[in-house]
Formats: C-alpha cells, sequence, structure tokens
C-alpha cells in the first residue's frame, strides 16, 4: 500500500517560542523551540484519524500499525533495510578492521540507523508554517540531551556513561542551608529521583553527568536540576531552591 500525502491541500501550523541560546559557540540571545503538543502512543495516534479526515476506522489503523512495527522491528533485526514514507531503517556495524576479524570486538553491537525520509523532510518544509510566539518565561530550560555512547539526542541515556545535556540556568549549587538537596535528578515518576553523583561539567548552559548505575533498564527517566543559582547571570544564590524539568523522557540502557 502506498502513502499519499499529497491527497489534502493541508497547510500545519506549529508554535515556537524564544528560548534563552544554550547552543555552544551561539551568536545570539536566543534559540527557536518548538511548542509540542501531547506526547501520543498508537493509541493516541490512530485516535486522531478523524481529524484529519482520514476514513480509516481508528481502530484499524491503530491494529495495522501495531503489526507493522512489529514486523519491521524483526525485519530490520534480520538484516533488512526499511524503506517508509517516514523512515529509512538500516543496520550498521561499527568499529574498524583488519579483515580478518571472525567476530566484533568485545563491547561492540550492532546499532540500528534511523532517518527520516527524504518525502516527510520535503513535506513539512513545503507544508509548516512557523507562529512565533514570545520569549519562553521559564526560570531555566533543558533544551536538549545527547548520549556520549549512542550520540542519540533526547532518546537514551547509557549507564555508567557521559550525559551532556544544553540548557539555560543549569548550573548547579546551593547554600549551607540547602546543601545536599540540589543536584541533577533522574526521575521516573514512580520512585524516589536518583541522583548523580558525579558532574563532569556544571555551567550554566552545560551539564556532563555520568549515568547512575542504580537505574532500571528500560526505564523512562526526565531529568531534574535542583539548583538555587540564578538565571540573571549573577554570582549571587537566591533564597530558595527552584526546579527545572525536562520535557522528555530518557530511556535507561546498558553500555
Amino acid at each position: 500500500m502506498a502513502l499519499d500525502f499529497t491527497v489534502k491541500d493541508i497547510i500545519h501550523k506549529v508554535m515556537a517560542k524564544f528560548i534563552h541560546a544554550f547552543l555552544p559557540g551561539a551568536k545570539k540571545p536566543y534559540n527557536l523551540k518548538a511548542v509540542f503538543q501531547p506526547e501520543l502512543d498508537i493509541h493516541g495516534i490512530a485516535s486522531k484519524a478523524e481529524v484529519y479526515n482520514i476514513e480509516a476506522d481508528p481502530r484499524v489503523i491503530e491494529e495495522g500499525f501495531t503489526a507493522a512495527c512489529e514486523l519491521i522491528y524483526y525485519l530490520s533485526a534480520d538484516g533488512y533495510k526499511i524503506k517508509t514514507p517516514v523512515f529509512n531503517l538500516s543496520i550498521r556495524l561499527p568499529g574498524e578492521y583488519e579483515g580478518a576479524e571472525t567476530r566484533l570486538p568485545d563491547g561492540v553491537h550492532p546499532e540500528a540507523r534511523l532517518q527520516v525520509s527524504a518525502s516527510l523532510r520535503k513535506y513539512i518544509r513545503e507544508r509548516v508554517q512557523v507562529e512565533f510566539d514570545g520569549i519562553d518565561q521559564r526560570d531555566g530550560i533543558i533544551a536538549e540531551a545527547v548520549d556520549e555512547h549512542t550520540g542519540q539526542l533526547d532518546e537514551v541515556m547509557t549507564i555508567g556513561n557521559l550525559l551532556t545535556i544544553r540548557g539555560y540556568g543549569l548550573k548547579v549549587e546551593a547554600d549551607a542551608d540547602h546543601a545536599g538537596q540540589e543536584g541533577l535528578f533522574f526521575d521516573d515518576g514512580a520512585t524516589a529521583p536518583v541522583k548523580a553523583e558525579i558532574l563532569a561539567v556544571n555551567e550554566p548552559r552545560t551539564l556532563k553527568a555520568i549515568v547512575p548505575a542504580s537505574l532500571v533498564v528500560g526505564t523512562d527517566y526526565a531529568l531534574k536540576v535542583v539548583t538555587q543559582s540564578s538565571t540573571k547571570g549573577s554570582s549571587g544564590l537566591l533564597k530558595n531552591l527552584r526546579e527545572v524539568r525536562s520535557e522528555f523522557k530518557l530511556t535507561a540502557h546498558s553500555a
């Protein structure tokens, strides 16, 4: 079955807010961040069919989508290169070799390589309008997190390895009255948040932390920064602690 994204003449709108610059080497004071709609699972995606005048029953979409994802899961693991209107998926084998090896080096594993399709990039480029909605007034922002082991952005974190977090107002510090309460925490929403014991870099726009060994593999965690530092650039501390929480969650996995 071929999917045709050109049937309906739809122009999409995405709201965007200015946030304080966080990318290394930024030459202007603000970045632009999309204001995301609520996160959708497969059921949520199927339920939106009527909104876009898609005639197929949402239950059919959900069942078919679920079955297709499961099939893609196994086909990609069997070495097939998957090409869809939305993404292309293939297996990548990292590392450098002499040519006489009979096995992968210790600690090296096959990796999934996922790329957005050219047709989807073209559709978004031509059909999405951005509406500017002023400056984000939150007192600090966690903008992105890069897992240094896999290079993935805002998706996973590797236990025992380095996680780079960028944003605004992130520096972790506290006075004697609040000592021990400050820190970078990993929160699954069900158990007590886990504190990062090692912050290799602790700056207003960048944190580099070792992902704690006590995190549970396969569990999703939000990032939470608790600090008394000021977002105004002054060296003084605030009277009370403030909290900055990520809008995304990271899945803990082993190296």
